[in-house]
């Protein structure tokens, strides 16, 4: 335990001595601000005098004349991705029902005599929902088109490698526990 500790504590002192050298990576802040006042400055003195100094000799960038900026068809810089992402997602957002494969739920009750039909559906945790005609169920874009006295007809849509989409009915029946 001493010895790892010694080690490690080796390791940072080594760390620290490498990462404080006196190698720089650009000017400083001041350094910047130094260089900027001289340029404004050089800039000043130029227009007092009436000299008109080209902008790229006094550092700073030149823009034509007459140029307007248009920014029709072009993303906002200042808007961020996160939220773009974000819109995305919530208008594809799914229902609790489309988490699941259609082989993962089972049909538990049907009420079907009366004007608008309606199916309780159970997902593999126990938690029931109560569905009608048109709701959305499964991974594969499902929708419930019919509701019969003891089934559920529901209309998957299929992509293959290729694209394509194809359309299957798959029926959900209740299932019948055996006792004994």
């Amino acid at each position: 335990m001493r010895r790892w500790l010694v080690w490690t504590l080796g390791g940072v002192v080594l760390a620290g001595a490498l990462a404080c050298g006196n190698d720089e990576l650009g000017p400083t802040t001041q350094e910047y601000a130094a260089e900027r006042a001289r340029l404004e400055a050089q800039a000043r003195r130029a227009a007092a005098k009436g000299e008109a100094e080209p902008a790229e000799e006094a550092g700073l960038g030149t823009v034509e004349e007459g140029y307007a900026y248009d920014p029709t068809g072009k993303r906002d810089p200042f808007r961020s991705f996160v939220l773009d992402l974000k819109k995305v997602e919530s208008e594809t957002e799914r229902g609790p029902l489309e988490q699941f494969d259609l082989n993962q739920l089972s049909l538990v009750g049907v009420v079907w005599s009366a004007s608008r039909p309606r199916a309780l559906i159970q997902d593999p945790s126990g938690r029931g929902y109560i569905v009608g005609e048109g709701a959305r169920i499964g991974k594969n874009e499902g929708e419930i088109v019919e509701i019969g006295d003891s089934v559920v007809l529901v209309k998957e849509v299929y992509v293959d490698y290729l694209g394509a989409r194809t359309a299957k009915d798959i029926e959900m029946r209740i299932r019948h526990e055996q006792g004994g």
